[in-house]
């Protein structure tokens, strides 16, 4: 749990993993996908949770819905245009909520207004003060977003932020929506802001900054420090282009720096690990092995004066505990001889509550495992928990059955698998192909004739050893649209038909719920 810093003054934590964050290239989720992340966020203690753009598509509009009127605790909120059509969106997605927001947005700085919008400052400013004035018929509780704040006029923005706060707004979040600024140009913005609106006691200053040059985390740090009490991110810093700041950075320089940055955060960090872990699976993008706070190598020291150091005392060259975080990174010993009471309670630990029928079916995947692995870690475990919870809430998708495989220097590759289809058959196909991984996909696109393009393969060991397991990222691309998904074995052939299929499932899915193309950026 977060520290306490000896004051109530407040940082109200904002996710907006799923609207901002599946703005990532090659991301899309499912309603089911995005109602598990919620799910985890609020575990994790988020004030905020962005749940999608209703107004964007039938699926954000379901996902906004379900999230807003399932997940208890959090505000949800919806992102909206400032039109009309958009925030009723929102509205009707968010109807009947009681923790409830619209989080409107607009174009402030001149570059914005002369090449895409088109308009004047006047008209703008209307927009805005409208917008917001119209979302407040739906709920009490608005933020408004004056999109590429930090490239926008001082004396324009200070008199954007007065009106819509006379509007109704209730917070008016500040973005660097091209990651710009610096952390002395954002700081002082916001200070700005602080000295020059008559009314900004009557709203939250938040920022939502982005990380183009690498400095997102930097400038919302330096944004806490010139008063503003809401910080915008996502887990992982996912996000458009090179993505927003990423929450977990923010949260533990709260927590470990109380000194200097004098707030607090409601956030339970023991839960950051999971959160990163289970954002990872779902979105398919891997944690880079040194990203602060979680990644794999975040908490190891490999230097011998680090070891040195660290053996005689742990704060010479650690100045967080891999605990306060949930990192993980020591071994259990499980193996083939393990019954199912050790498996629950070790998967109970790492976060899994699953069913007497929940755990059967893993049961059978771990015993599959084991029988290949000397003993079976947590990121093994990890991994099959993954494989398990893919597409397990629809119909509409094709899972791998047997692969059998005959390759050499010396032959043309081969491949002979079974596919369980969506209409309750199951096929046996064959197909050759230039290796043992082509031929498999071929033999799947006998099955499931879909027009598409795999755009990118990548392997990786999640697991040390010779009999580690493997994983495998397929990307594949179709009408313009990518779609990535992810299948892990100790036999890299048969992760690579996972993948393959899991990314197809992810096309197939997020077809059916019809969604467009059209995203929100702020």
């Amino acid at each position: 749990m977060a520290q306490q810093s000896g004051t109530e003054d407040k940082v109200i934590i904002f996710d907006t993993t799923l609207r901002d964050g599946e703005q990532s290239a090659g991301a899309g989720l499912t309603v089911e996908e995005k109602l598990r992340i919620a799910h985890q966020l609020n575990k994790l203690g988020v004030d905020v949770i962005e749940a999608g753009f209703a107004g964007s598509s039938p699926g954000d509009f379901e996902a906004v819905r379900r999230i807003a009127n399932e997940v208890k605790g959090p505000v949800i909120t919806s992102l909206a245009r400032a039109v009309k059509a958009d925030i009723d969106a929102a509205g009707k997605a968010l109807e009947g909520v009681e923790n409830a927001r619209i989080h409107t947005f607009l174009s402030a700085s001149d570059i914005h207004l002369m090449h895409q919008m088109r308009k004047d400052r006047e008209a703008i400013m209307d927009m805005a003060v409208n917008a917001v004035a119209h979302a407040k018929t739906y709920v009490d509780d608005v933020e408004f977003s004056p999109m590429d704040a930090s490239r926008t006029e001082p004396e324009y923005l200070y008199a954007m932020v007065e009106a819509v706060i006379k509007a109704g707004a209730t917070t008016v979040n500040i973005p660097d929506t091209v990651g710009y600024s610096t952390p002395e140009e954002f700081g002082a913005l916001i200070r700005g802001i602080k000295e020059n609106v008559p009314n900004i006691d009557e709203a939250v200053i938040s920022v939502h900054c982005h990380n183009d040059l690498g400095m997102s985390s930097a400038n919302s740090l330096a944004a806490i420090e010139n008063g503003a009490r809401q910080v915008e991110g996502c887990i992982n810093g996912l996000g458009e282009r090179a993505g927003n700041a990423a929450l977990e950075e923010v949260i533990m320089a709260i927590e470990t720096r109380p000194d200097h940055y004098k707030v607090d955060t409601n956030i339970n960090s023991t839960e950051i690990g999971n959160s990163s872990r289970m954002v990872s699976s779902i979105f398919g993008i891997p944690v880079q092995a040194n990203k602060a706070i979680v990644g794999q190598n975040a908490f190891r020291h490999s230097s011998g004066i680090h070891q040195d150091g660290f053996l005689k005392e742990r704060t010479t060259f650690e100045i967080m505990e891999p605990e306060t975080v949930g990192w993980r990174g020591q071994a259990i010993v499980l193996g083939k001889l393990s019954g199912r009471a050790g498996l629950r309670s070790r998967l109970h630990e790492l976060g899994y509550d699953l069913s007497d029928e929940e755990l059967a079916n893993v049961f059978t995947a771990f015993k599959d495992l084991a029988d290949n692995k000397r003993e079976v870690t947590d990121v093994d475990l990890e991994a099959l928990m993954s494989e398990q919870h893919r597409f397990v809430d629809t119909d509409r998708t094709y899972k791998v059955g047997s692969v059998h495989v005959v390759c050499g220097n010396d032959t043309e590759p081969e491949a002979k698998l079974t596919l369980d289809c969506p209409d309750g058959e199951t096929r046996t196909v064959e197909s050759k192909g230039t290796g043992p991984v082509d031929a498999v996909c071929k033999a799947i696109d006998s099955v499931v004739d879909l027009d598409i393009e795999l755009t990118e393969f990548a392997v990786s060991a999640v697991t040390e050893g010779i009999d580690s397991l493997g994983e495998v990222t397929i990307r594949v691309a179709k009408d313009g649209s990518v779609y990535s998904g992810r299948g892990s074995d100790s036999d890299i052939v048969v992760a690579s038909a996972k993948a393959y299929v899991n990314a197809i499932n992810r096309l197939i899915t997020i077809g059916v719920q019809d969604r467009s193309a059209s995203t929100g950026a702020v």
